[in-house]
């Protein structure tokens, strides 16, 4: 949805809709500037400012594409300023772009290009009303509130990453195996996405800070520091982000090493006491494999004495059991202090002083 408001505003803090850019244009020659604001307009829309307003065609290719980062650009009857909309919504970071120019008797706002219908000067023109009685002396003290805005905005999505860094704290912590490790990596790719606009949205206010824009005068300066220092604490929270998320990471991964161990461990317990079950029962399964033959004579000298001599052979299988296994205990022991006096050998010659 296309939608273009135009706004007249006089020196004495009146301010009031045009309905047409020609109607607007024509009331410079009152008291006051314009303002000309644009919801995702056509580029002929935009075009047409080249020779009623003057801004560069350069600047109207910019308003148009999407690989553009933040900037400001310096031209004879104006300054163009390219600034992003943040928003967070269901986990997915929106940049949207903002374009602004500022003359000496108007300012230009365009946004809302390939925004799936957000409005990132939503109710904006409240906020003039309301700051009315700054933004009557000029377009800097508009363009301040419209940036000073679009900086606000930024808080809502900080809070919100926020609390999804929180969240996935809170689930790495209690349990591990439900934890998904792409969800950091998605938020780290959002950090970066972030760093970067902001990076360069606070080199814009540090070239206003300076003078350099010959339509914000010096008196303005202290409403745009204030803006610098919120990009400044913006920026500085995308690196403590960063760092929460790669100690995130890092203790999952350290969790998740933990639980392989513990697995491991357990397994190696388990094929433990197999194995000492194999060891002990498997002499036993020999001597009952001889001894359990349907020849009688195998064992005893005849079939009268079966009884006696299965009691024997089972007490002699107990025996045999019973010195299996302690004779494996015995082995095991011994490898476990082999072992554990290695280690304080290695200890103490570690702590002879050099």
């Amino acid at each position: 949805m296309t939608e273009s408001k135009f706004y007249h505003i006089s020196s004495s803090g009146l301010i009031y809709r045009v309905n047409t850019l020609e109607e607007a244009v024509k009331s410079l020659d009152e008291d006051g500037f314009i303002w000309l604001d644009y919801y995702n307009p056509e580029k002929k829309d935009i075009s047409i400012l080249t020779d009623i307003i003057g801004i560069h065609p350069l600047s109207v290719e910019d308003c148009f594409d999407e690989k553009q980062v933040p900037k400001i650009e310096y031209f004879h009857n104006n300054t163009f300023i390219l600034f992003n909309a943040l928003s967070y919504k269901d986990k997915t970071l929106y940049l949207d772009e903002v374009n602004l120019f500022i003359g000496s008797n108007f300012l230009i706002t365009i946004s809302g290009h390939d925004a799936d219908g957000r409005m990132p000067l939503k109710n904006i023109s409240i906020e003039a009303e309301h700051n009315i009685m700054n933004v009557k002396n000029g377009p800097a003290y508009l363009l301040h509130v419209v940036l000073d805005h679009l900086v606000d905005e930024k808080y809502i999505a900080f809070d919100t990453m926020e609390d999804e860094l929180e969240e996935a704290e809170e689930t790495l912590l209690d349990d591990v195996s439900v934890f998904h490790p792409m969800q950091l990596v998605h938020l780290r790719r959002k950090l970066v996405s972030l760093r970067k606009s902001l990076y360069h949205e606070r080199e814009i206010l540090v070239k206003i800070n300076r003078l350099d824009c010959p339509f914000i005068p010096e008196k303005t300066m202290a409403q745009y520091r204030d803006i610098y220092d919120h990009l400044s604490k913006f920026f500085e929270l995308t690196e403590t982000y960063r760092e929460l998320e790669t100690s995130l990471m890092e203790l999952y991964t350290s969790l998740l090493n933990n639980k392989m161990t513990l697995a491991s461990n357990e397994t190696n317990i388990t094929v433990k006491r197999l194995t000492v079950i194999t060891t002990v029962f498997l002499p036993l399964t020999l001597i009952a494999s001889i001894g359990g033959m349907s020849e009688w004579t195998m064992i005893t000298g005849g079939e009268a004495n079966w009884k006696t001599s299965y009691a024997i052979l089972l007490i002699f299988m107990i025996i045999m059991g019973g010195l299996s296994y302690y004779f494996i205990r015995a082995i095991e022991k011994g490898i476990f202090l082999s072992g554990k006096k290695k280690r304080n050998e290695n200890q103490s010659v570690s702590d002879m002083p050099a």
